[in-house]
């Protein structure tokens, strides 16, 4: 699964528009994250992983995650 490869390589318009609704937010975070995860099998990997998928609903994770995404390109502690 390497859907964070597939999300890094569009536009960034499109990754701006795929972030920015609610629920696409939240299932595009969970893919990317999940892919990361599976790749690395980092300790902080699937904390984040964990956190997302519980508390994910919440809209300031989505809010925090693109405003990191337009200052930086990657998203919330992505590697």
């Amino acid at each position: 699964m390497e859907f964070d490869k597939w999300f890094y390589k569009q536009s960034t318009v499109i990754q701006a528009v795929l972030l920015l609704v609610p629920f696409v937010n939240w299932v595009v975070e969970i893919l990317i994250r999940l892919s990361i995860m599976l790749r690395t099998k980092s300790a902080l990997d699937i904390v984040i992983f964990v956190v997302l998928i519980l508390l994910g609903a919440f809209w300031i994770i989505g809010v925090i995650d693109f405003i990191v995404f337009l200052v930086t390109g990657k998203l919330l502690f992505d590697k």
